[in-house]
């Protein structure tokens, strides 16, 4: 295995505790902002790595030493608070003057502590009344992309790496963020519209964690991609059905029930730190 250590300010000093805690034998820097520490044995102190690494605000991950970004056929992931800063219903509750009931409805979904289905129609129906032009005037004024997402999505592309959106958010945004982006793939709730207007309705079938796993085995059936040539990016509790069905899974800068569950965790980083770990 090899040990990456990722983030902003990486001290010297960190490295070398790092590579001992670890048994590295060398310590090699891949970029301005990540280090590899061959040969890491990840059952040597890892509460020390882990307690070493939240105080200098830094992510680690315990890699085969054999495994590259080309090795992957499929990237899968999802939209609000992963591949783009917002949460996007949360936006558009602000444009009404409900964000701060939609936020703390979803903020319970994300941990888990409500039903993903109820969420959403309760988030859904406080918009009942909303002009259909404020889903564009959020992507055009309030979307951001994600620290490093145009350089995790550029890999993908050189490596030949199909790339699938599953959102719990909206057609509305997703079918933008399509061919923006370059995107192979994307599935995402449909919000019913009446006279221009938002009804409070969805449908078809709510894109919860269900729909999400079934349309990732859908998209790997179809390309005849096998289990382990997958990588999914996620970082609340309705990602996790999906990211069980991958090779490898990314918590980003997600609550802690997904980081528990998940492969590798990028806490402090960009979505750039994916492709340091393969490279």
């Amino acid at each position: 295995m090899h040990l990456i250590i990722q983030g902003k300010d990486i001290e010297t000093g960190d490295l070398k505790i790092l590579a001992k805690l670890s048994g590295a034998s060398a310590i090699e820097q891949i970029s301005a902002t990540a280090f590899r520490l061959r040969d890491a044995q990840a059952s040597h102190a890892p509460p020390e790595i882990t307690a070493l690494c939240e105080r200098a605000q830094l992510d680690f991950a315990f890699v085969p030493h054999d495994r590259r970004l080309a090795d992957f056929k499929l990237l899968v992931m999802d939209m609000d608070s992963t591949l783009i800063t917002i949460e996007t219903i949360d936006e558009l509750a602000d444009l009404v003057g409900l964000k701060p009931q939609v936020a703390k409805i979803t903020e319970q979904a994300m941990r888990g502590e409500i039903e993903y289905n109820e969420s959403l129609q309760r988030r859904v129906r406080l918009l009942k009344g909303l002009d259909e032009s404020a889903l564009r005037r959020v992507y055009d004024e309030r979307l951001k992309l994600s620290p490093g997402a145009k350089i995790l999505l550029a890999a993908a592309k050189k490596h030949g790496i199909k790339t699938l959106l599953v959102s719990g958010g909206f057609t509305h945004v997703t079918e933008l963020l399509k061919p923006r982006l370059g995107l192979d793939y994307t599935y995402s709730n449909t919000l019913a519209v009446a006279n221009g207007k938002l009804t409070g309705d969805i449908i078809g079938r709510i894109v919860n964690a269900d729909a999400k796993r079934d349309e990732l085995l859908r998209v790997s059936t179809l390309l005849g991609i096998k289990r382990e040539q997958i990588i999914g990016l996620g970082d609340g509790a309705n990602d996790l059905k999906f990211m069980a069905e991958c090779g490898v899974s990314v918590a980003y800068h997600a609550k802690p029930i997904v980081r528990g569950q998940t492969t590798h965790a990028v806490n402090f980083g960009g979505l750039d730190a994916v492709v340091n770990l393969f490279c």
